[in-house]
């Protein structure tokens, strides 16, 4: 932040094509959480003056957006904040709500200009629609203008859109896969899903196996890689644009995969830290990143859970596997309170003989809707294995096939438009009806 007059603050990171009519921040809802990009490791400190402002920024805080940052709430806003910088250095980012008339305001925005540091944000949460005062803002440098009552999602929006160029292409979309118990099928979802993904919206994917000791990315794709993920969580820091390439195994034109090694004679040694740093430069180059969790609990699995943008859960309807995703799906819960509830798959449903939980009362257990129920079909699922086919690829037989589009749509929040077919004797019908 400078302190020159009439510039006290550092260049205005605001959008340019403000108009008046649109000084109100829209209401918040699912495109603010889409458009909230993750915010690097900054120093982020507010000054309220309503306790509900003091709990939007503590909400805020505590979302996997804001993981990186260090946030700090204070209360007094615009004047305890030019008290509390007269003594000490200024963050990258100053929140200051203030209730403040005009004058007031720009007053103690001045005194404030007067103890930052050059480079400091500054976002001001104000209680006017004031077009005047928006613009004398910008006059002065602030980054953004926010008009009271807003909440957590809007601050996340605006927050990250002083760090992300929001012309830019955003960083790529994150979905982790985990099964409610081993051996439900949670991999051969998450390939199928993941390639289905890659063919119908032609975008770059990458599938990341994070079951490194028994991953099967590489059978299912009918690969045998020398170099994969492993690789890149030894030395995570290392991992760079030309080294992430020379690591990815293609399999398809927009489908990559970054294969687990699958070999006993050596230890894993697996950080929160190092899977954040290599989905982090995965997700800086495609659109789409896809982790194949491991069904096991550890620090990583539960970060990688908690940080990725959509998560689904595969289950089979019995009841350890009811027990296992209540338990994932209520931490989701509770730790991801601005997020969508996790998508639940129920696998290998209407096996013959076996005793199973109905569907309804899966759900209803539960708390949410199932994304899809796959029946038990061990004779298309078990030669596409074989075969290191996807499900889509062995010509329509299986049932299943329309299952993963569905699902990879859902997850890209998309919707596939379905081309009606035409009847041969459609254009003769045609011409008899411009007859009559």
């Amino acid at each position: 932040m400078n302190r020159q007059a009439n510039s006290n603050f550092a260049a205005s990171d605001a959008n340019p094509n403000f108009q008046d009519a649109e000084l109100a921040i829209d209401d918040a809802g699912p495109e603010s959480l889409e458009r909230a990009r993750p915010i690097p490791r900054i120093s982020i400190q507010a000054f309220c003056e309503s306790s509900h402002m003091a709990g939007v920024v503590q909400d805020a805080s505590e979302d996997r957006r804001l993981s990186k940052a260090h946030v700090s709430v204070h209360m007094g806003g615009a004047t305890a904040a030019v008290q509390h910088y007269q003594e000490s250095p200024t963050p990258n980012l100053i929140v200051v709500e203030s209730s403040l008339h005009r004058q007031q305001l720009l007053g103690e925005l001045d005194k404030l200009a007067e103890c930052c540091d050059p480079g400091t944000k500054v976002v001001v949460v104000g209680h006017v629609n004031d077009v005047i005062l928006y613009r004398e803002l910008l006059k002065r440098g602030v980054s953004e203008y926010l008009v009271a009552p807003i909440g957590p999602p809007q601050l996340m929006e605006s927050l990250s859109n002083l760090y992300n160029d929001p012309e830019s292409d955003p960083v790529g979309h994150v979905y982790a896969f985990i099964g409610a118990k081993g051996g439900v099928g949670s991999s051969t979802i998450c390939h199928n899903a993941a390639w289905t993904l890659s063919e119908a919206l032609k975008s770059n994917v990458i599938i990341a196996d994070l079951d490194l000791a028994f991953g099967t990315t590489g059978l299912d794709f009918n690969q045998d890689p020398v170099q994969g993920i492993a690789d890149a969580l030894a030395s995570p820091e290392r991992l760079d644009e030309v080294l992430l390439d020379r690591l990815l195994t293609k399999c398809s034109e927009h489908l990559s995969i970054f294969a687990a090694p699958v070999v006993l004679d050596r230890d894993y040694d697996i950080t929160p830290g190092g899977c954040d740093m290599v989905i982090d430069v995965a997700r800086q180059n495609v659109p789409y990143v896809v982790v194949d969790l491991p069904h096991g609990w550890s620090a990583w699995t539960k970060r990688v859970l908690l940080q990725a943008d959509e998560v689904v859960i595969t289950a089979v309807p019995d009841l350890a596997n009811l027990r296992n995703a209540k338990n994932i799906v209520e931490l989701l819960k509770q730790s991801r309170k601005n997020d969508s509830a996790p998508h639940l798959v129920i696998n290998m449903a209407n096996m013959p003989k076996r005793p199973e939980i109905g569907i309804k009362e899966f759900e209803e257990a539960l708390g949410i809707k199932s994304l899809a129920v796959i029946d038990f079909d061990p004779e298309n699922f078990g030669q596409a294995s074989n075969n290191g086919q996807m499900i889509e690829e062995l010509g329509g037989r299986a049932k299943s096939a329309p299952t993963f589009r569905d699902i990879a749509m859902t997850l890209a929040h998309r919707k596939e438009v379905k081309v009606e077919k035409r009847s041969a004797l459609a254009p003769l019908l045609e011409k008899f009806k411009l007859k009559r």
